[in-house]
This record gives structure tokens, C-alpha cells and sequence, in this order.
């Protein structure tokens, strides 16, 4: 992609309106916390103490928005502490250069490095980078200092108690993020009756699996319907996968086919039903021409073989789901998948034991090629610049230069540029709308103070929208509370909008100095996700070659893992689909066909796993010669992806080849699924072999086809043109 459609992109993605549902009641509670501190703050004190008041408020507010599955109040606590902690040494090392300038480069570094923990930390760490550059221009002494982070922590203890006293949607996070998991099962099984071999993004099991992780004091207070149901969508899914495949299920056309479509569309009924009970806290009602289909015939069953043991084993599986939905978040037992007990949960540390966690996680990024390390080295230089080149300018309120660079800066390109871009567009419509208002209404703070609340209200209503829209509201909130301090409308505009338009530029400018692109790093992502998806593949060919209870936890790892190794694949791949840079390793092509072969290897894997015998069940001993050379090829044709080097897979091949056709249904299911694996493998190799001459001239190729689909695009005879 060139620089100019990229910077397209970043343009659209970053004044895009996201189409999600507003929170107006977490928007009022949350704006309400910003009035309680501001109030009596200005009634009490004085204007400077209810604007430090309001930014502890305000950015504990908005930490709470952010995507954790921690509760909330903690989270404002947590927030508020770090911006009293920021400001309190910003006042000790406030007034000199040579004091000032290193503790805000280690402060910006340590914040970048916090991406390492997740997104939430980070986040909320820019905040206090942010914290303590507005509070180095009050008056510097170590009373007024413990007092302003005071009253600065005490905006997030107001936040904190407002949660504690008015919860909305308690465990509400984790009930959508179950239903969605249910849901997306429900859609995959709809998809199925058209499409036998639909894919299925497991991202919603994912964030499932990840709220479903809590810590002992939140595990005694679960609601009962939140702890079966992700199990039991876990292992619906490869069943339905199993049923509709011709190949390992039912016939492509006639009888079987038309009762594999009845079933699916069962499926998909019984399971949407069970999300909405877990979203509502419900009972719901399932229609009743679905139950009656989920009744198996034992004399006219017109499925045979694997297709009907499928077929009776989702029927099993979706009676479970049936009682779920009828049942909603009752207090009575709730069904759990067979072998799991209420008292078992997935541990999340506790804020205290985390320490230990957070110290391995930025450990493990300290190293040249971490986006994250190098976000963190951005962050801290182009803090400091933005603090020096403002401090040299004849503007007061320098400190929004830095203040800009912090917010808009992320470890990737793509949202570096689209927040620039947004804070800037955001910051202009805000200063212009809330300078009408003070121009018209005149100096009076205790109204400026109503008008930032009410700023604040809007901005947090509109934070899910998108980054330009809220920050409208956050711009005006500004306004308003300098307006509210004092300062003249003529200085602080001109000022705001000149100073944010510099800390976005340098912003945007550091990424091209020391970027950190994913497209080189696209070979080594797909190396991970094959070698992950080998050891899954051989961990399921390893159940049927010995069906134990550690070959099964084995299976349970490998899956997890090739989880997160397909989505950090496809996250750099997203990623480097929208950098201005030229393909190093993979063509765009490539990786599309790389990523399609690894998917149809997953999903063999995953049809396979569907009919995983029980302890008790007929052996396949063939199967663990097989899953010895995939896992064995497979980790080979990393390293050979890693180094550019065509894959091979002889191993797989001989195995194959000496593994001959064995009697039952069974055998003939992990057969056909060690063929389709095969399959897949060679589609990748054709993806990603290249000759001699082809290494040379293929990033050439792929340059010229993208100049010559932009042409296309521009002059209206591209694909989508004709199509019309």
C-alpha cells in the first residue's frame, strides 16, 4: 500500500462512526462522579482544586470504559492512584529543566512499556503521563502537591463508590461476553446448512474463555449460569462442523442432507435461545418445532455412520443448552459439561499477585524487535520533544503538545495516524463549539463548571463511537474547565489547536523514523501458527492412538494454543495489510492463500476432534505414526517458512501411504481427516514455495499488481466497478 491510499485509510477509519449500543445510564453515573468532586470542590476550595479535582474524576471515569474483566471500581481506584502518583512527583520535579525533563522521559517509557501487560494498561498509564504535565504549571511546593493529589484520588474514589452504590448490568461484561460465544456457535451452525465448509472465527470463544478467568473473591459471587455454558459451546461446535462436512459427515445431497439441515437449524435455535437467557438474566422460550427435531429416531434415522453419531451426540449436547435457556440465571444448579465440578474456575491473579506477572510480561518485550519496547522508546522522545519545542514557543498551556503526542500514539501505525487524525478534527469542532458558548454566556465559573460536566457526560456517552466524536466533548470539557479556572478564551483556543496540531505530527512523524512494521514479521507469525497447529493436529491423532485423560488435557493445550498463535497471526496481518510498506517474505497473495491452507488444516484437526473416542472406545494405532511426522513436519516447515525456504512433507506422505484403510466408522473418520490434512499442507506449500527466480522478482510482481489495481480503482474499471 502506498503512502497516500494509506494515509486514505487512517483518514476514513479515523472519522468512522462505529455502529455500537450507546450506555447512557453508565454515561450519567459516570459524569455524575465528575460533579460530585467538581461541586464541592469550586464551592469549598477554589477553581484551581476543582480542576485537579476533575481530572481525577474525569480520567478515572474513563478508565472504567476500557475493555477489562476486572471490576470496575478497582480499575477507578487503581486509575485514581496513578494520577495522584504522578502529580505528586510532577510537583517535586516541577520548575527545572534538568529535573523535569528525565523523570517525564522515564515516567512516557514506563507507560509505553505497559502496552506489555494489555491494552487496559496502557491506556491507563498514558493518562498519568498526561496527569503530570497539566499539574507542573500550578505552584510548586510539597503541601500544595500532597493536596492536589488528593483531591485528584478522590475523583477516583468517587468513582468507586458511585460503582459500588449504582451498579449497572452487574457482570453484565461477562454475560455478553458469553452470549456472544453462544451466538457466534448459533450463526456458525446457520452458516453450516449452506456452506459445509463456512469458517468459523474462534475469537468470541477466545474472549469467553478470557472472562470466564476470575479471581477467588469474584468466583464466590458468579452468578451460576456464568460457569457451564462456554464448555458446552466449546464442544458444540466441532460437532456441527462433523455433521454438516460431506466428507466426515452427512451426504452432500438427498435424505441425509435435508435432516443434517433440520439439525443445524435446531442447533442454532436452541443455542440463540441460551444466549439470550444468559444476556437478560431470563428465561427463554425455544421454539417448538426445534425440540421436536432434536428427537432421534433410533428405527428411522436416515443418518449412518459418523454423521449419525454426531447427530446424537449434539443432540446430547444441545439438551444441556435447552435447560440453560429455560432455566435463565435462576438460582437453582445450572448444567455443567460432565466432568467439570462448580468449585473449578479459570484463575485470574488477584491485583497484589499480579505484580510478579507484570514483571515477566515486560521482561519477555525487552528486546530490539518488540513493537512494544519501541512504542515505549517513541513515547518517551516524543514526549520530551513536544515538552522542549512547547516550553520554546511563545504560547502558554505547552503541556497540550505532549499531552497530544501520549493519547494519539499506539504501538501500531495504523491507529497511531487514525487517533492523530481524529484528536485533531475532534479538537477543532470541540474548541470552536465551546468557544461560542463562553463568548456568549461571559466569565462565570460556577456555570463553566456545570458546562464540563455536562462535557464530560457527552464524552463518555460517545466513547464506543468513535475517537473524533468523543473527543469533541473532551476538547470542549477542556475549555470549559480553564474557562472555569480564569483563563481568557482569546489564549487558550489558538493555543489548543496549534499546540494539537504539533504533538499529532511529531507523533505521527516518530513512527516513520523508528517504526515497528509487521509486514517483515508476517513469515514468522504463520511459522508460529503452523508449528501451533501441527501439535494440535498430532495431540488429537494422539486420542484415538490412546484415548487418555492426559492425551485429552494435551489436545485442550494444543487447541488453546493454536488459538492465540491464528490470532496473533491474524493481527499482524491486519496490521500490514494497512502499512505503507512493500511485502518482505509474503506477498499479500501469498499470505491470503497461506492463511486459507492453515485454516482448512485447523478445521480437518477440529472434525477429527469431534469423534475423539472415549477411554473405553476401540483403539487406532495407525493414528500415532501419523501424528509423530505432522508434528514433526510441521515444526520443520516453520523454520523452513521462517528462513524462506520451501516446506516439504515426506514424513507426512510416508505415513500416510503405509497407513491402511482400517474397518469402522471411526478409523474411516480419522483417515479422511489425516487426508484432508495432507491436503491442506500441500495447498500451503504451493503458497509459500517459490524458485529461484520467483524470490527474485516477486516482490516486483506484487508492486506492480497493487499499482495496478489503485489505477483501476481510480479511473472506475476495478473489479468493483464491473461488478456493478
Amino acid at each position: 500500500m502506498t503512502w497516500l491510499r494509506a494515509f486514505g485509510e487512517v483518514v476514513r477509519s479515523g472519522l468512522t462512526i462505529d455502529e455500537t449500543r450507546l450506555e447512557p445510564l453508565l454515561a450519567l453515573r459516570t459524569a455524575a462522579g465528575v460533579a460530585i468532586v467538581v461541586g464541592p470542590a469550586l464551592w469549598l476550595a477554589s477553581p484551581a482544586y476543582a480542576a485537579s479535582a476533575a481530572l481525577g474524576a474525569y480520567s478515572a471515569g474513563g478508565a472504567i470504559y476500557q475493555r477489562t474483566w476486572r471490576p470496575r471500581k478497582v480499575i477507578a481506584l487503581g486509575a485514581g492512584a496513578g494520577l495522584a502518583l504522578s502529580t505528586f512527583v510532577g510537583y517535586l520535579a516541577a520548575g527545572r529543566l534538568v529535573t523535569f525533563l528525565p523523570l517525564l522521559a522515564v515516567w512516557a517509557f514506563a507507560a509505553g512499556m505497559a502496552w506489555a501487560v494489555g491494552s487496559t494498561a496502557g491506556i491507563v498509564a498514558a493518562t498519568t503521563v498526561g496527569s503530570m504535565l497539566v499539574t507542573v504549571t500550578l505552584p510548586t511546593s510539597v503541601g500544595r502537591a500532597l493536596e492536589h493529589a488528593g483531591v485528584i484520588a478522590l475523583g477516583g474514589v468517587a468513582q468507586a463508590v458511585l460503582i459500588l452504590l449504582f451498579p449497572i448490568r452487574r457482570w453484565g461484561a461477562h454475560r455478553d461476553a458469553l452470549a456472544d460465544a453462544l451466538a457466534a456457535v448459533a450463526d456458525y451452525a446457520r452458516r453450516l446448512r449452506h456452506d459445509p465448509t463456512a469458517p468459523f472465527d474462534p475469537e468470541p470463544l477466545m474472549t469467553a474463555r478470557d472472562a470466564a478467568a476470575v479471581t477467588p473473591s469474584q468466583a464466590r459471587t458468579r452468578p451460576p449460569v456464568l460457569h457451564g455454558p462456554r464448555g458446552l459451546a466449546e464442544r458444540i461446535r466441532p460437532v456441527v462442523a462433523a455433521l454438516a462436512d460431506p466428507d466426515v459427515g452427512a451426504p452432500a445431497e438427498g435424505l441425509g442432507r435435508d435432516r443434517a439441515r433440520e439439525l443445524l437449524d435446531a442447533a442454532a435455535d436452541v443455542l440463540d435461545a441460551a444466549a439470550r437467557s444468559i444476556r437478560r438474566g431470563t428465561p427463554a422460550e425455544v421454539r417448538p418445532g426445534s425440540t421436536d427435531v432434536l428427537r432421534v429416531d433410533k428405527e428411522h434415522e436416515v443418518l449412518e455412520g459418523p454423521a449419525r453419531q454426531a447427530a446424537e451426540q449434539l443432540v446430547e449436547l444441545l439438551g444441556e443448552a435447552l435447560e440453560i435457556a429455560r432455566s435463565g440465571s435462576a438460582s437453582g444448579r445450572t448444567p455443567t459439561p460432565p466432568g467439570s465440578t462448580s468449585a473449578q474456575f479459570l484463575v485470574r491473579p488477584t491485583m497484589f499477585r499480579l505484580v510478579p506477572v507484570v514483571v515477566r510480561a515486560v521482561r519477555r518485550e525487552l528486546r530490539r524487535d518488540s513493537p512494544v519496547l519501541r512504542h515505549a522508546v517513541r513515547l518517551a522522545a516524543v514526549a520530551t520533544l513536544c515538552y522542549l519545542i512547547a516550553a520554546r514557543l511563545p504560547l502558554g498551556h505547552g503541556y497540550w503538545a505532549p499531552i497530544t503526542s501520549v493519547m494519539v500514539m499506539r504501538p501500531d501505525f495504523h491507529r497511531t495516524y487514525a487517533r492523530a487524525v481524529a484528536r485533531l478534527a475532534g479538537t477543532l469542532a470541540g474548541v470552536a463549539l465551546a468557544t461560542g458558548m463562553v463568548r456568549a454566556l461571559g466569565p462565570d465559573a460556577h456555570v463553566f463548571g456545570a458546562l464540563a460536566v455536562v462535557s464530560a457526560g457527552l464524552s463518555y456517552t460517545l466513547n464506543r463511537t468513535g475517537y473524533a466524536y468523543s473527543q469533541c466533548f473532551t476538547a470542549a470539557y477542556v475549555v470549559f474547565l480553564l474557562g472555569m479556572s480564569g483563563q481568557a478564551w482569546e489564549q487558550t483556543v489558538p493555543e489548543r489547536v496549534v499546540l494539537t496540531l504539533l504533538g499529532g505530527a511529531l507523533a505521527m512523524l516518530a513512527y516513520v523514523v523508528f517504526p515497528a512494521w509487521e509486514t517483515p514479521r508476517l513469515p514468522g507469525r504463520l511459522a508460529d501458527w503452523l508449528a501451533a497447529n501441527g501439535r494440535y493436529a498430532a495431540a488429537v491423532l494422539r486420542n484415538y492412538a490412546e484415548p487418555t485423560r492426559d492425551h485429552h488435557a494435551d489436545m485442550r493445550r494444543a487447541l488453546l494454543a493454536s488459538r492465540e498463535a491464528r490470532a496473533a497471526w491474524h493481527e499482524a496481518y491486519d496490521q500490514a495489510r494497512q502499512e505503507p510498506v512493500r511485502p518482505r517474505g509474503l506477498t499479500s497473495r501469498e499470505a491470503q492463500e497461506a492463511q486459507e491452507a492453515l485454516k482448512g488444516f485447523g478445521r480437518a484437526a477440529m472434525l477429527m476432534e469431534s469423534h475423539v473416542p472415549r477411554a473405553d472406545s476401540r483403539f487406532v494405532p495407525e493414528a500415532e505414526r501419523f501424528a509423530e511426522a505432522l508434528e514433526a513436519d510441521t515444526a520443520q516447515a516453520a523454520l523452513d517458512v521462517r528462513e524462506h525456504r520451501n516446506p516439504d512433507w515426506g514424513r507426512v506422505e510416508e505415513a500416510l501411504h503405509a497407513w491402511e484403510g482400517a474397518d469402522g466408522d471411526r478409523s474411516r473418520v480419522v483417515r479422511r481427516g489425516a487426508e484432508l490434512q495432507k491436503r491442506a499442507l500441500e495447498d500451503l506449500a504451493t503458497a509459500v514455495s517459490h524458485t529461484p527466480l520467483e524470490r527474485d522478482v516477486g516482490s516486483a510482481r506484487e508492486e506492480q499488481r497493487v499499482r495496478a489495481a489503485a489505477a483501476a480503482e481510480d479511473d472506475g474499471s476495478g473489479p468493483a466497478h464491473r461488478g456493478r
